[in-house]
Parts: structure tokens; C-alpha cells; sequence
């Protein structure tokens, strides 16, 4: 099955960054792709971190969540959709940042609210993703994606700042999963110093590929995320990866090579603890 991590710049206009949005999975498509992934806020990188409070949606319905359903459906794509800004019951002052999975269909399959959020303070920069964010439930979310071959693929789900908790992963292999997958959007300094090197350890470990979407580039509100979205095997080679602005990075993932490297290293089966 060909897989693809979709790059962007995402801007404060979610009509735009929608748009955008459909131009890169129409393009993964066309080049063979069964397997799409938006980044984290593929929707949003507002002005102010409160921007994400007007544009939350009610879980199951809305603009956003309704155009990734057509995309999934027009193109035949298992569509990872990045993740969305989703209302809570109760609070208007925190919405959950949620990955949303459509088959090829356009029918929803999974949800899963990213558990760990982000804070970050070097002296100059400070950041706290709790002023506006509530953690999902500590479990871990995996689906079933079938191919047009006929093969099933187990694909657990993660968010960018859980890729620091190995917990989560490990929690993700019963039963293995065959990839893992990570909408993220890495500042820069932390990208710069960890996300490659947290990526192929996340890969080695659990003997499985990994799909990294991220936001990649100088955006319009003046932050600067990472990029790099990547794929790497289950031996931690980075097959595919592309540093800043928009792109389609593909690969394969291919059943034999996780079996292959499962085989010549049964890692997974000598875990004691």
C-alpha cells in the first residue's frame, strides 16, 4: 500500500487552508497514494491561540469534517485528518485536538484526542497548550485500513507531542501495530533537536513504519514549525522526507519488510515488563 504524509503551511483562514488541503491529497491520489494523512491544524495556525475556540466543530458534523469526508470519498482514500479543533459539552474556553479517521467511502472509522499537551518555556518563548486545549482519554485509538490488494494494515494514532511518550506506542502493539502514524507541528527548536531522532526511535522500537505529517515552514501569524514530515521503516531508515513547505511525501509499506524484521529480530516477543 502507498502511504502519504501531507506537508503544509496552514494560515489563519481555514476556508483557504481547507482548500489547500484538497489540492495535496488530490495530488498524493494521482500518484498512487490508498493512504493519506493531513498535519496537525492542516485547519488553523491562527493570530492568537484562542482562534481555534470559534472554529471548533460539534463531533460528527460541521464544514471541516464534512469536506474530509467528500475528499476521502472522491479520491478512495483512507484520509487521517490532521487534527480539528472539536467543542466539548460544557466549555467554551477548551475544545479537544482531535484526529479524525474516513475510510474510502467518506464513512468515519476512528477519533482520537491527543492526550498529552505541549508546554514549552525557554526563558524567551513560552507556550502552554492547556489554556485552551482539554486532554483526551488516556487510550490509545488504532483502526483496521484495508488495501485495493486485499491486505489489512493496523494503524495506530498519535499527535506531535505524544511522539515524547513511548508509553502510548507500546500501548499501540497489543496487538502490533503495522504503522504508526503522527500529525504533528513541531516548533522549530524542538524539531531541530528531536524530531528525526524521535520519529526512527518510535520506528525501531515497535518494529513498524512511521508516517509523520507535520506543518512545515514561516507561516503567516510568524511562527515557524519544523517540517520534515518523513516515512520510516521498522528499521528506522527514513525512506522519504521533505524539509520545508508544502509537499506529498510517499512511500511504501510493505507487509514483508515488517515481517522480515520482526523474523531476524523478535524484539517484541522478549518484552519482560
Amino acid at each position: 500500500m502507498k502511504i502519504a504524509a501531507i506537508q503544509m503551511l496552514s494560515s489563519p483562514d481555514p476556508d483557504r487552508n481547507l482548500a489547500r488541503a484538497g489540492a495535496l491529497i488530490a495530488d498524493a491520489a494521482a500518484q498512487g497514494a490508498e493512504l493519506v494523512a493531513l498535519p496537525e491544524y492542516f485547519c488553523l495556525m491562527g493570530r492568537r491561540d484562542t482562534d481555534k475556540l470559534a472554529l471548533a466543530e460539534a463531533p460528527g458534523q460541521g464544514p471541516l469534517q464534512d469536506g474530509l469526508a467528500a475528499l476521502a470519498r472522491e479520491h478512495g482514500v483512507w484520509l487521517i485528518g490532521g487534527t480539528l479543533p472539536l467543542r466539548l459539552p460544557g466549555d467554551a474556553e477548551h475544545v479537544t485536538n482531535s484526529c479524525l479517521v474516513w475510510d474510502p467511502q467518506g464513512e468515519p472509522v476512528a477519533r482520537y484526542d491527543k492526550i498529552h499537551l505541549f508546554r514549552f518555556d525557554d526563558g524567551e518563548r513560552r507556550y502552554d497548550e492547556a489554556a485552551t486545549l482539554c486532554a483526551g482519554p488516556a487510550t490509545p485509538v488504532a483502526f483496521e485500513a484495508r488495501s485495493r490488494a486485499g491486505a489489512t494494515f493496523r494503524v495506530g494514532l498519535s499527535i506531535c507531542y505524544d511522539l515524547r511518550f513511548p508509553e502510548l506506542y507500546r500501548a499501540l502493539m497489543a496487538p502490533p501495530c503495522d504503522l504508526l502514524v503522527v500529525p504533528a507541528a513541531f516548533t522549530y527548536p524542538t524539531g531541530q533537536a528531536h524530531w528525526e531522532l524521535l520519529l526512527r526511535a518510535r520506528a525501531v522500537e515497535n518494529q513498524c513504519y512511521v508516517l509523520a505529517s507535520a506543518q512545515g515552514g514561516l507561516h503567516e501569524n510568524g511562527r515557524r514549525t519544523w517540517g520534515h514530515s518523513l516515512v520510516a521503516d521498522p528499521w528506522g531508515e527514513v525512506l522519504a522526507q521533505h524539509p520545508e513547505g508544502e509537499a506529498v511525501v510517499l512511500a511504501e509499506l510493505d507487509p514483508e519488510r515488517i515481517a522480515s524484521v520482526r523474523r531476524q529480530l523478535p524484539a517484541l516477543s522478549h518484552r519482560r515488563i
